[in-house]
């Protein structure tokens, strides 16, 4: 009877394990995909598949499921979407997850959950500083590189007087705090700076505001489409045709086509990714268009990125268990199209090269998607901030 018993356990477990082998390894995509950031994100979904195939479709035997979600920008929505696929659709990992109020909602589910979050599109730098998590991960820019990149360049080209116009919520915050250390070290000034509401669609008065204060510089702490109106909206003022300079602190290859060269050019911006780096870009981008007719921003690259780099952790831990598949993903370097020997830090920060552009002027470009022309790249280590001064948890002093 206790023979029996025991080879009908073992035979149970063999089935329960084969059922595990075969069970789908769900993974998801959450974004902004309406709203004010909807033309920064549309194909993460086609991404995230193409790095699913270029794995190989499975791991560890397993199918691998994408579910998809529009968090519209609302921290409540995005949390309670988080919740529900942590808890009830089974889902290991999430990515995407961009505006930062929404990362940082996300953020404490993911921690509460012990699941895996990888941000790609928010900005802001306290995701590896107070609310960095052993099982989370900021992938392609931030608040800190944003600041140091374009900033910088802009200082040193004399722009040391600045005025902002900032988003009113934690990322436009964010960049502006950022964004202000980097003029003041460089010994420059801030005139001042006003903060207008996500999805503004007249600029007008704070526009003004920006060029009565006679700064060098406006800076926009912002992104998508309030990016796009406040440059469209400065060119009809005549603000750079007046002396003032716009500095775009976040903007992206799709921004740059949506404004057109001739209201664009000269713009200085910084960038993790560019379709016409090189010949792996260029061949990655025909293959992405061949499933969305539209040039990848960065966060679109960033998606692809997280998914291939998580499937090759889960891959090599042997398990989706979240502890040791962010081991591996520490462990392993990031190589992909989008990055070069990255690294991925105790605090989650992913270390890799950025690159500054300036916008194209018509008369150089050859095509309508040929818009940057690459002024420097600046390595990992001097585009992000240390490690040390994050003030994150996990980081020993």
């Amino acid at each position: 009877m206790r023979k029996h018993l025991i080879c009908g356990l073992f035979l149970a477990a063999l089935s329960a394990g084969g059922a595990w082998a075969q069970a789908p390894l769900r993974i998801g995509v959450m974004e902004g995909f309406s709203g004010v950031y909807g033309d920064l994100t549309i194909g993460e979904v086609e991404a995230m598949q193409m790095a699913i195939d270029d794995f190989g479709g499975k791991v560890l035997g397993r199918p691998i499921e994408i579910l998809s979600a529009d968090h519209q920008t609302k921290p409540d929505v995005g949390a309670a979407i988080a919740r529900k696929w942590y808890d009830v659709d089974g889902v290991s990992m999430i990515t995407g997850i961009g505006t930062s109020s929404v990362a940082l909602a996300v953020r404490k589910i993911a921690q509460e959950k012990g699941k895996i979050d990888i941000n790609t599109g928010a900005a802001s730098v306290d995701l590896t500083g107070p609310a960095c998590s052993a099982t989370g991960a900021h992938w392609v820019y931030d608040t800190y590189a944003l600041a140091h990149v374009t900033g910088s360049a802009v200082v040193k080209s004399g722009g040391d007087s600045w005025y902002f116009l900032t988003a009113d919520y934690a990322f436009g915050h964010a960049l502006e705090r950022d964004v202000t250390a980097v003029v003041t070290a460089a010994g420059g000034k801030v005139l001042g700076g006003v903060k207008h509401p996500l999805s503004t669609q007249d600029f007008s008065s704070f526009l003004l505001q920006a060029q009565a204060s006679k700064a060098k510089i406006i800076g926009l702490a912002n992104a998508g489409a309030d990016t796009i109106n406040a440059i469209k909206q400065a060119n009809e003022f005549g603000i750079v045709k007046g002396g003032q300079q716009l500095a775009g602190l976040l903007v992206f290859a799709t921004d740059v086509q949506s404004l057109t060269l001739p209201v664009a050019q000269g713009l200085v911006l910084t960038e993790a990714f560019y379709w016409d780096l090189n010949d792996e870009t260029r061949a990655w981008t025909a293959r992405y268009r061949k499933r969305k007719d539209k040039l990848p921003s960065m966060l679109t690259v960033g998606v692809y990125s997280s998914t291939l780099h998580y499937l090759k952790a889960v891959q090599a831990a042997g398990t989706d268990d979240a502890k040791a598949v962010m081991a591996k993903m520490r462990e392993l370097p990031v190589n992909d199209v989008m990055t070069k020997n990255g690294k991925l830090r105790e605090d989650g920060r992913l270390v890799r090269d950025m690159y500054l552009f300036q916008v194209k002027s018509p008369a150089e470009s050859k095509g309508k998607d040929d818009i940057y022309k690459l002024i420097a790249t600046v390595p990992g280590d001097q585009a992000y901030r240390p490690m040390k001064d994050g003030n994150c948890p996990l980081v020993a002093k």
